[in-house]
């Protein structure tokens, strides 16, 4: 078994956990990186632009290092290797969960318990729930469905196909930073700028890859290609805007607009405006389009990787 099949194989496999079993519900992985670099920050912390550099790399290199020697080691074993990847790619992918949180609001929502759906939206986003009214709540979870379909699976599998474990652990470490100091706030606007930017770079493959597999695995192809190339350019996020626009269109629905973070209000462009309002119903829509979407990046990436390395030869 070579290199690149064990990589297939185990990349099928994790994602595959992650259908079954979804994130470990004690010592996640993820987790525990993040209380790693949320002790980092505290020692690096300068108002810098330069202190933020070096936290980024102290903390997103250190996965992608131990990931490098990991990968190493079991490189002579090919079921070693396998089994490696399986687990990495188990530990950061996080559709299922996705799916789970999204579900659970929606299910909140069509009881008419807004306040149940309120308390659950921030385990999905972070927007202030309680100044969002049903519709709303539904239209930030398809929102939040479609861009973190980019972050949480399709993004990790393009950098596993191009890097393997190190590139697996390396997106999820950089994306995880941007989720913690990314912030325009006061205290990280500067300190941040390099995660932030950074995420924006190694982002930038899979989201257009989302938008793409979005486009052929929803309802209305020609409607998700419209709106991402009408629209996307026009969000403030680089990679956001095209997920969102792509599914946006792929289920009829109109995104964006007035939405509020941690007390601010911020006024996005609208994304599709020729769809309608998003209802409850699309939040199950938006689930099971994110699904198809994490099942095509897998074999997209595997066969790309496997074509990539059998030119190169």
């Amino acid at each position: 078994m070579g290199a690149d099949r064990s990589y297939a194989y185990g990349a099928a496999a994790g994602l595959l956990g992650d259908l079954l079993l979804g994130d470990p519900q004690r010592m996640h992985p993820v987790a525990a990186f993040g209380r790693a670099a949320g002790r980092v920050e505290r020692v690096l912390w300068h108002d810098h632009r330069g202190w933020g550099a070096l936290h980024t790399l102290v903390c997103a290199g250190g996965a992608t290092a131990l990931g490098a020697l990991a990968a190493r080691a079991v490189r002579p074993h090919p079921a070693a290797s396998a089994a490696l990847t399986a687990a990495a790619t188990w530990a950061v992918v996080g559709g299922t969960s996705l799916a789970r949180e999204a579900s659970a609001v929606g299910r909140a929502l069509e009881r008419g318990d807004l306040a149940a759906a309120r308390a659950r939206l921030p385990h999905l986003c972070g927007r202030d729930p309680e100044a969002l009214d049903a519709d709303a709540i539904a239209r930030a979870v398809v929102e939040s469905v479609a861009e973190n379909t980019s972050d949480a699976v399709v993004g990790a599998l393009v950098w596993g196909a191009v890097a393997g474990v190190p590139g697996l652990l390396g997106f999820r470490a950089v994306n995880t930073l941007d989720a913690m100091v990314g912030h325009k706030s006061p205290r990280l606007r500067r300190f941040g700028w390099a995660s932030a930017r950074l995420d924006d770079a190694a982002g930038w493959p899979g989201a257009r890859l989302t938008a793409v597999l979005a486009a052929l695995a929803g309802d209305d192809p020609r409607g998700a290609v419209r709106a991402w190339r009408a629209d996307a350019h026009r969000h403030p996020s680089p990679n956001a805007g095209p997920v969102e626009a792509s599914f946006a269109g792929a289920l009829g629905v109109r995104l964006g607009g007035t939405l509020s973070y941690g007390g601010r209000i911020e006024h996005r462009p609208v994304l599709n405006g020729t769809g309608r309002p998003v209802e409850v119903a699309d939040i199950g829509r938006a689930v099971r389009l994110s699904r198809r979407v994490g099942l095509l990046a897998l074999g997209v990436t595997v066969a790309g990787r496997l074509i990539g390395r059998g030119r190169s030869r």
